[in-house]
């Protein structure tokens, strides 16, 4: 139980259009998204890639579990970004490798939400890097590959304390809000990385 950050290959991303009970599909998002996007001039998403076979730390996928409380994550959002910054980076529902000057909302309902809002992995990870530069976050050492619930097990199971010791700063103060740095700046990279949308489950 609890809420995953995952990312989403072509097959899920394209299927369940008409079928509300088709699980895992986001095919009514795609398909609303598309039309959002030829609205405002646009070329539709379609370059989703297929979902790949687990490899543990190939990077092909992304899967992380939101576990630590996000107080303190809220509190640096609120000192390092102007509020439009700050509801950006927390409020999505659906990242797409597609630069997006704002937010759009889509009359889609999910799991969390009456509405599916989708941003850019772009604009998130620029934000999530600054946010990264301002508590200091050894990116050299915490996981890139998040194929398995990587960041989870470094924050949690001990790997994190050593670092801090190792590599003091402002991220160590707060272990529970530099997880949410990190998954959100690894979470944007991988989209964009990938091509592929990300979104909880």
């Amino acid at each position: 139980m609890g809420i995953y950050l995952v990312s989403v290959g072509a097959e899920d991303w394209f299927g369940g259009a008409d079928d509300e009970d088709d699980e895992g599909g986001h095919g009514a998002v795609a398909a609303a998204l598309d039309a959002e996007l030829r609205r405002r001039g646009r070329a539709p998403y379609t370059s989703v890639p297929e979902r790949t076979g687990l490899v543990r730390g190939s990077g092909q996928s992304f899967e992380e579990k939101l576990v630590p409380p996000m107080d303190g994550f809220g509190e640096l959002c609120r000192e390092h970004l102007s509020e439009r910054e700050a509801g950006l980076l927390l409020s999505w529902s659906v990242l797409v490798p597609l630069s997006l000057d704002e937010e759009i909302r889509l009359p889609v309902e999910n799991a969390y939400a009456d509405e599916t809002t989708v941003a850019g992995a772009p604009q998130v990870l620029a934000l999530a890097e600054r946010m990264a530069t301002a508590i200091r976050l050894p990116v050299d050492v915490i996981p890139d590959a998040c194929d398995n619930l990587y960041l989870n097990m470094w924050f949690l199971e001990g790997a994190s304390e050593a670092a801090a010791s190792a590599r003091p700063g402002p991220w160590a103060e707060d272990l529970d809000a530099a997880f949410y740095v990190a998954l959100y700046l690894r979470a944007a990279q991988h989209s964009v990385r990938r091509g592929c949308p990300m979104t909880y489950c």
